[in-house]
């Protein structure tokens, strides 16, 4: 009976419609007169798709154009037109039909939305045979465009020498001979909303498939084709308002900074993020989630295990009436079994080869678990009879267990430029000298501290023309603060261990295209000496 309802609402109008053109005074007939063209047309389209019967249709057209030929009678009252009273000048009444303005947008509301979407129909009346899915698909994407010079100082040692720095071998590849490189990302997503409570996700971006961190790689005719991976797949549940659960490979679920996260780096897993409305001005937040890192293959010869993480946040968030707002949380990350483990010293016992992590930049301290836990940590043999640095059996000195407090104030009182402060605090709490030297037979500095603020002054996103922005940051990051194969691959060419400055601007180009330029200078906070400048010049295109 809906069905047949909602079929007949179409149906009412047009009659309604050839009607009122019918009942028009001269001073409406033209423009009504085009209302009832456009009525014929859509009782002729309802009849194309079996709405209305042919002699229906031709019955209704058949009393409207009666209706229209026959005299109006001077008390008669138009069904849908309104009707309005005025003097002429000889002192005669003249009774003028109108239809009301309201009248006229709800009657051309109703058809669009109960007719013309229902039908799917062009303005010529064609009828457009897509798929009802696609109203449910959105895309998303951009390429970006970098030129980055590396510069690095002249009181740096040669790169190997590092590698056999006691306790903490760093995996650099370069760091005395400056270079230039021409990089490019691109990432392309598609999301999907597949009800009122689900969605789902997945995006493609450029990068070397051994790197979770960065999305760029290098440009040179060289290398025909660029590396393209999945690096998004999610399934989201939000069933009420203050709740969103995702699972799969998806965005940083927490509120933080690069100091801890790098800004590209996916999670995998799954998280759940609560957001309270406490008042009209203030809401909480919670996020609560667990991540596998690296899945060991377990068998006989491998007692290595599995390496995860476990992550919870709680903050509150104060928006003002002009949008200005004051954001804080504190969060502890859990990391499970990153530690090395150094096999027996009978120097052919693998079995905790790997407890190594997968991946690291450089900084933390670390500890050789293949050769009896000495100082080595992967030192080679090399064919020319010297030594060389592998990095292979690197594992971690420290545990992680990282305390982090995030916090930002974004005054909008000169909106549509914004004042934004961050500030960003971390410890790791796990850091125990004595039980490291129980494991490792060595013992570390406690360097477990790290802190950055910065201060960014222009529109909070540069998505138009003309919008601008300008940054400041200063950051310091001790040896075992955090984890350093996930932190900010830029600062310092990435991990631990380093402290510095950032500046840096935006402009926007035109809509969805901005130019970015940052300065990276940094240095060692302790141990071999390292500094290091990096240029960054990027052109970002968005769609």
């Amino acid at each position: 009976m809906k069905t047949e309802v909602r079929m007949m609402k179409p149906v009412a109008m047009a009659l309604s419609l050839m009607l009122l053109a019918s009942n028009a005074g001269a001073g409406e007939r033209e423009s009504l007169e085009q209302l009832r063209s456009t009525t014929v047309g859509l009782i002729e389209a309802l009849v194309q798709e079996g709405i209305l019967s042919k002699e229906k249709a031709n019955e209704l057209i058949r009393k409207a154009e009666a209706a229209k030929q026959a005299p109006a009678e001077s008390n008669a009252q138009p069904a849908v037109a309104g009707v309005a009273d005025a003097t002429a000048q000889d002192g005669s009444v003249v009774r003028v039909q109108y239809v009301p303005e309201f009248v006229k947008q709800q009657l051309r509301a109703d058809i669009e939305k109960d007719v013309m979407a229902k039908l799917n129909y062009h303005v010529e009346s064609e009828r457009l045979a897509l798929p009802s899915w696609l109203d449910r698909i959105s895309f998303e994407g951009d390429v970006r465009l970098r030129y980055e010079p590396d510069r690095f100082s002249a009181r740096n040692l040669p790169e190997f020498q590092y590698g056999l720095n006691t306790g903490r071998q760093a995996m650099i590849a370069n760091s005395t001979d400056d270079q230039n490189r021409y990089r490019v990302r691109a990432r392309f997503g598609i999301n999907a909303k597949l009800s009122d409570t689900f969605t789902a996700g997945i995006r493609m971006t450029t990068g070397h498939m051994d790197n979770p961190l960065s999305p760029n790689q290098s440009i040179e005719i060289r290398q025909a084709k660029l590396d393209w991976g999945l690096d998004r797949v999610f399934v989201t549940a939000k069933p009420y308002s203050w709740l969103t659960a995702t699972a799969g490979r998806f965005a940083n679920p927490f509120f933080s900074t690069d100091m801890v996260w790098d800004r590209s780096l996916a999670f995998d897993g799954a998280a759940v993020t609560f957001t309270p409305k406490l008042n009209d001005s203030v809401t909480g937040f919670g996020t609560i989630g667990a991540f596998p890192i690296d899945q060991v293959h377990k068998n006989s010869f491998n007692k290595a295990k599995d390496k995860w993480f476990m992550g919870a946040q709680a903050g509150l968030e104060w928006i003002s009436p002009n949008k200005s707002s004051v954001k804080a949380g504190l969060a502890l990350y859990d990391f499970k079994e990153v530690q090395g483990i150094r096999n027996n010293q009978d120097g052919v016992d693998t079995r905790y080869n790997a407890s190594v992590m997968p991946w690291r930049q450089k900084g933390n301290n670390t500890f050789d678990v293949l050769q009896n836990g000495d100082a080595s940590c992967g030192l080679v043999d090399l064919a020319n009879g010297g030594q060389g640095y592998s990095g292979s059996g690197c594992g971690l000195a420290s545990k992680f267990k990282v305390l982090n407090l995030t916090g930002q104030v974004d005054l909008a009182t000169f909106d549509p430029v914004h004042v934004i402060l961050q500030g960003d605090y971390a410890r790791n709490i796990a850091f125990d000298r004595q039980e490291i030297y129980n494991r490792t037979g060595r013992l570390y500095d406690k360097e477990t501290d790290a802190y950055q603020v910065k201060l960014t002054v222009g529109m909070p996103d540069v998505a138009n023309r003309h919008d601008w922005q300008v940054f400041g940051a200063y950051k310091r990051i001790e040896a075992d603060a955090v984890m350093d194969s996930f932190n900010d691959s830029d600062f310092n060419l990435g991990g631990t261990n380093a402290k510095g400055t950032i500046l840096g601007g935006s402009y926007g180009l035109d809509k969805n295209t901005s130019f970015t330029a940052r300065w990276y200078s940094t240095r060692e906070v302790s141990g071999l000496p390292l500094s290091i400048d990096v240029f960054l010049f990027d052109l970002t295109a968005r769609f």
